[in-house]
């Protein structure tokens, strides 16, 4: 039997093509009977050596990291670095251990970003160094991590410029956060059927974007105060609804996740305000994971109504039902 390892693999070696892996998987499918594009897969853990390798890795990372640093300051993060691209070379390059290749590629931008201590050449470094990597191991949630470097980035020259201070950097927050997920959607539209390494792309960076657009909505709502009155409640629940519908719309949902600690803050303060105390994080729960769980099961039906409702030129950018 051969795993999804194996075909990554043999797609690196060119012993079999991208195209002929995908089809071979949309068959697979056709015949179990299971949907192929809205089940939102990516690879994340092949088999419990993963976190095996996981383990050891960090044990010597963490190990490198502190010799380096008692040595040299500089030399921590050098090193850290070094030896993550190093033992990529064979658990990325050779092994395409998923988990593993994650971890490492975090750790070795992570590690340039902090070789300086300005923010904002260590982010532009860390942007280069994702970009390296991608070229390198072509790991899907690297080109997520180059653009929270971009990101990064963008807010430090905000932070350094003469209007630090002014709310600003929310603003670019939020511009960021659409850029990525327009960027996110570029990549879905490359592979509407999701079969290949382009949506686990996708899929990584539609998990960056929707923080970077949920937060600055929901901070402008006053959310973070710890008050709010019953109009930013209706608020935030007519903005959870919107998100809802381009969840479905984009058949993603990374978005409808990262907004619903917001949606659960929000209704929990409400009710504590009135008076509802006892059981305020308990009548919350059971109210918003009922209506997940019910769109979870009707997941399909709800993107037929979403999708017929918008223009057919938009429609075929998206993955099909």
């Amino acid at each position: 039997m051969y795993t999804d390892q194996d075909l990554e693999s043999a797609i690196q070696a060119g012993v079999i093509s991208d195209a002929t892996v995908a089809a071979l998987r949309a068959h697979v499918a056709v015949g179990r009977q299971m949907p192929v594009a809205d089940e939102e897969h990516f690879r994340l853990i092949t088999g419990f050596n993963d976190v095996f390798v996981v383990i050891a890795c960090a044990l010597l990372l963490a190990s490198v990291a502190w010799i380096g640093r008692s040595v040299w300051p500089p030399l921590g993060p050098f090193a850290l670095a070094a030896v993550a691209w190093g033992l990529a070379e064979y658990f990325t390059r050779q092994r395409r251990m998923a988990l593993p290749s994650i971890v490492l590629m975090l750790v070795f931008v992570g590690a340039v970003m902090v070789l300086p201590d300005n923010l904002a050449l260590g982010s532009a470094l860390a942007a280069v160094a994702a970009w390296l990597h991608w070229q390198r191991f072509k790991v899907p949630i690297t080109v997520a991590a180059g653009a929270a470097a971009l990101s990064a980035l963008a807010v430090s020259g905000v932070m350094a410029g003469p209007l630090q201070g002014q709310g600003l950097e929310i603003v670019v927050v939020f511009f960021t956060g659409v850029a990525i997920f327009v960027w996110a959607l570029w990549w879905d539209a490359q592979d509407r059927p999701r079969q290949t390494r382009r949506a686990d792309v996708a899929f990584w960076l539609h998990l960056l974007s929707a923080p970077l657009i949920v937060h600055p909505v929901f901070a402008a709502l006053g959310l973070p105060k710890g008050h709010i009155g019953w109009w930013a409640a209706v608020a935030v629940l007519a903005l959870y609804a919107v998100i809802t519908l381009a969840s479905l719309a984009i058949d993603r949902r990374a978005l409808m996740v990262s907004a619903l600690a917001y949606v659960l803050y929000a209704l929990s303060v409400l009710l504590k305000q009135y008076g509802v105390i006892s059981l305020v994080f308990a009548i919350t729960a059971l109210t918003i994971g009922s209506a997940l769980l019910l769109l979870s099961a009707f997941w399909h039906v709800g993107r037929r109504w979403v999708l017929q409702a918008l223009p057919t030129k938009l429609r075929i950018h998206l993955a099909p039902v």
